[in-house]
């Protein structure tokens, strides 16, 4: 595979850097309740990853409420403070230009609890059921 295909599949360790210390900066200003807003006061707001573009200047950050309640809203109230927390993050975070954010509801979550319940189907059980003599083992 050429190396330029490489590069397009995953962020480099860069990136990755970046958007994690992006991660760090928006978790501490929510955390310090440093934007009034009821939305974000109703349930703490995780941030499982960010992700950076290649010049560093789009943060595309995947948020979800804690017990997954009130997802729109905080999303909503994210969105409506977009430029506060752009200069917040900015005083954070040692950038040539602070990054515009952009806010996404995570599914992972989600995904996991789809894929915990098909592991625990009957169906799934059944196969994964160890061999008896019966079975011909």
């Amino acid at each position: 595979m050429p190396r330029s295909d490489l590069k397009s599949q995953s962020p480099s360790h860069r990136l990755e850097r970046v958007g994690e210390i992006v991660r760090h900066a928006l978790s501490d200003i929510l955390a310090r309740g440093e934007i009034p807003d009821p939305a974000l006061d109703r349930a703490p707001v995780t941030i499982p990853s960010v992700r950076m573009s290649s010049d560093l200047r789009l943060a595309t950050i995947r948020v979800m409420p804690l017990g997954g309640r009130g997802a729109i809203s905080a999303l909503e109230a994210l969105n409506r403070h977009k430029r506060e927390l752009r200069t917040l993050v900015a005083r954070r975070v040692n950038l040539k230009f602070a990054p515009e954010l952009r806010f996404q509801l995570d599914s992972s979550f989600d995904a996991h609890s789809r894929i915990d319940a098909l592991l625990r189907s009957p169906a799934v059980a059944r196969d994964l059921a160890p061999k008896t003599d019966e079975d011909g083992a």
